[in-house]
């Protein structure tokens, strides 16, 4: 009589016909943040050959830094051959999570999912997280809650569902189109209709040179709205930097556009020249109010924040040289213009923040504007400044005359040393791991 083994026995006679499980990741790199809501999450996709992937068990089974996350703090939801993994972070820093799966016959595979974890922020409850890039710098709302986004290191634009923390749902690389080899240094934007127009800083980069690429207005068309927005590149302008020098020097030099435009003078000083902000004026498809971040008039502590109204910006979007109304001075307490936007109404909502190059801890304040030249704005809001980052964009203004207006706004957090290693988020190796952040704030 032949003896049978005690393993033979334990082990189903089709357990040979199972291969070896599967477990891929649909981003191999996470980024969550401490105390925060609604961070993003990751898909993994399990098979095995000859088994139902609903009989598959998924699990964490190691954290390289449990105090950041620990196995217990990974959850893996759903089934079949697609589950959804979502962490929630307790502590700043990195950790390497490993998923396992387990499959029928014992059979196991691994895969590793890079994780990182930023600090608890104020107004935690209302922070989203934009992922993929760091330097947030102006955006447009396009309906449904979902915002087009521009960042000032590359030229790409990205559509985000502002609502949620998460990769964008769709982006445009227009640096082909623009013909440019480096960043525009896109700073602001504003929608008429269904076009969007854009403009770079227009002034030198950070060490005093003269980059061409910066000296851009364009535009984008868009049609959908919402998650179907879609975006076709318009057209571009490439001398707005040098009709504002020569229309300042035929007024005496009184903002000091020619000298701050010089070879070596960097433009986030008191005297610089570097613009962040466009909004149209009331009732106008073709008058936008250019803000700028530097100068202050005058260029001293306590100076006022300077617009310019650029009366043919739909042909200076073309090449087109670009004509001046009266410039309008505005007394921010000392600080510069960041953003503006206006209402239905015509007043507008303005992002005060220094003119200073390294300025995340300086204050920032909200600005409530009626839109006259003459008449002075009224504060709002001071914005929080414990947080990392620096307040950047208006998504949209409400009705700034009704009770309990909310309105959301977009840090730029390229500078930010966002999970404690000293890197900063613009130089972070995967772009997972970059990230603007968006909070809503109740308007008093």
């Amino acid at each position: 009589m032949a003896l049978v083994s005690a393993t033979a026995l334990a082990t189903p006679a089709h357990a040979a016909s199972y291969g070896t499980p599967t477990i891929k990741l649909s981003a191999a790199y996470l980024s969550g943040a401490v105390g925060a809501t609604g961070d993003p999450t990751v898909t993994v996709t399990v098979a095995q050959s000859g088994a139902d992937a609903a009989a598959l068990t998924v699990t964490a089974s190691r954290s390289s830094k449990t105090s950041v996350a620990a196995t217990t703090d990974v959850a893996v939801t759903g089934g079949a051959g697609s589950r959804t993994v979502a962490v929630t972070a307790h502590a700043r820093g990195y950790t390497d999570i490993t998923l396992k799966v387990a499959g029928l016959g014992g059979k196991t595979a691994t895969t590793t999912l890079h994780y990182a974890a930023s600090p608890a922020v104020q107004h935690s409850a209302d922070a989203r997280y934009l992922t993929g890039a760091s330097d947030a710098s102006a955006a447009v709302d396009v309906g449904g809650g979902y915002v087009l986004v521009a960042d000032d290191e590359d030229n790409t634009l990205r559509l985000y569902d502002g609502s949620a923390s998460g990769a964008p749902v769709r982006s445009w690389d227009l640096g082909g189109a623009l013909g440019a080899d480096k960043e525009v240094d896109i700073e602001g934007a504003a929608r008429v209709g269904n076009t969007v127009y854009w403009t770079g800083s227009l002034g030198n980069n950070k060490d005093g040179a003269y980059r061409a690429d910066r000296n851009t207005v364009f535009t984008t068309t868009v049609s959908g709205s919402g998650a179907a927005t879609s975006l076709t590149f318009g057209g571009a302008g490439h001398r707005l930097r040098e009709d504002l020098v020569a229309w300042d020097e035929a007024a005496g030099d009184r903002y000091g556009f020619a000298h701050a435009t010089e070879d070596g003078q960097t433009p986030k000083q008191v005297d610089g020249f570097n613009v962040e902000g466009l909004e149209f004026a009331p009732g106008s498809s073709t008058t936008a109010y250019v803000g700028f971040r530097a100068p202050l008039v005058p260029p001293a502590s306590g100076g006022k924040a300077l617009i310019v109204p650029v009366t043919n910006m739909d042909q200076v979007a073309r090449g087109t040289k670009a004509a001046f109304g009266t410039p309008i001075e505005l007394d921010l307490g000392g600080l510069s213009i960041r953003d503006l936007r206006r209402d239905d109404r015509g007043r507008f909502l303005i992002l005060a923040g220094s003119w200073a190059a390294d300025d995340n801890s300086d204050p920032y304040a909200l600005y409530s504007w009626d839109g006259v030249a003459g008449h002075q704005p009224a504060k709002v809001l001071d914005l929080p400044t414990a947080d990392a980052g620096g307040w950047e964009s208006i998504v949209a203004v409400p009705d700034l005359t009704a009770a309990g207006a909310r309105v959301q706004l977009i840090t730029d957090d390229g500078d930010a040393d966002l999970y404690g290693d000293g890197v900063q988020a613009k130089d972070l190796s995967h772009p997972e791991w970059q990230k603007s952040r968006t909070t809503s704030f109740t308007l008093s």
